[in-house]
């Protein structure tokens, strides 16, 4: 089993969904873990808690920087420097599908600021933590609709272009303070938001299914296992990859 014994982990966006499996899946592997949403997230780390596991839950919105600056300070302030950073927070399952043309330039912001910037601003405030920890290992969530060129949802598909863009700048950038930087490109996944949209669920996920070699719905506990893998010290000599987890959907 791979261990993460002795790290600490800040896990964004984990109240529910993805994030919480991602948080319960570095805690069942050794992690301290701090949870963070702009909601409440004290349910998953009650959950990490209850299998004996060690988290803090705070909220945070990691589209602004002083609110960012009290997560990276919670998280040493109980269990020391960060040495692992999830940026999961996002908008999708929220969002209408749309043609582009009836796509707002209010809506296009709010979803770069939460999908694109909010990587770049999670990222950047965690940054003196890990060099204090000696190095660390990032990593984005990013989407399987950047491979397949999604319609109806360019603001989404766009800005998690973004984020498989600047996982590869900043692995280059940031190896020199021995942080490595990956991504997860995640196939269209069942999570609670994806199923309380029936428009979701009714357009998406039957094309899905037929695409995918592995045919079922896709669970958030399907991304864990990687993410554990690349947040440990097993994938020490990985960095600014993508990989595609979606059950064999598109290959590359």
């Amino acid at each position: 089993m791979v261990s993460l014994d002795g790290k600490v982990a800040l896990v964004t966006g984990s109240s529910q969904g993805i994030g919480a499996a991602l948080a319960l899946a570095l805690a069942a592997a050794g992690a301290k873990l701090v949870v963070s949403d702009v909601t409440d997230a004290l349910n998953t780390a009650a959950a990490i808690k209850d299998r004996g596991g060690e988290a803090v839950a705070t909220i945070a919105d990691v589209t602004d920087n002083a609110s960012l600056a009290a997560l990276v300070a919670t998280a040493e302030q109980n269990f020391g420097p960060v040495g692992i950073l999830i940026n999961n927070a996002g908008v999708f399952g929220t969002l209408d599908l749309k043609p582009l043309t009836q796509i707002t330039e209010d809506e296009w912001d709010m979803v770069f600021r939460v999908n694109a910037r909010g990587v770049f601003q999670a990222t950047k405030a965690v940054i003196p933590s890990m060099k204090r920890a000696g190095g660390g290992a990032i990593i984005n969530i990013s989407s399987g609709t950047i491979l397949r060129g999604a319609p109806m949802l360019l603001h989404y598909v766009s800005s998690k272009g973004a984020v498989f863009a600047m996982t590869r700048s900043m692995a280059t950038e940031l190896a020199v303070d021995n942080i490595r930087v990956n991504s997860i490109v995640v196939g269209f996944t069942a999570s609670r938001s994806v199923l309380a949209h029936p428009m979701m669920m009714e357009k998406i996920r039957p094309h899905t299914l037929n695409a995918r070699m592995i045919k079922r719905d896709m669970t958030p506990d399907d991304i864990c296992g990687t993410a554990v893998f690349l947040a440990s010290d097993a994938s020490a000599f990985i960095t600014g990859q993508a990989v595609n987890v979606d059950g064999g959907a598109v290959t590359y």
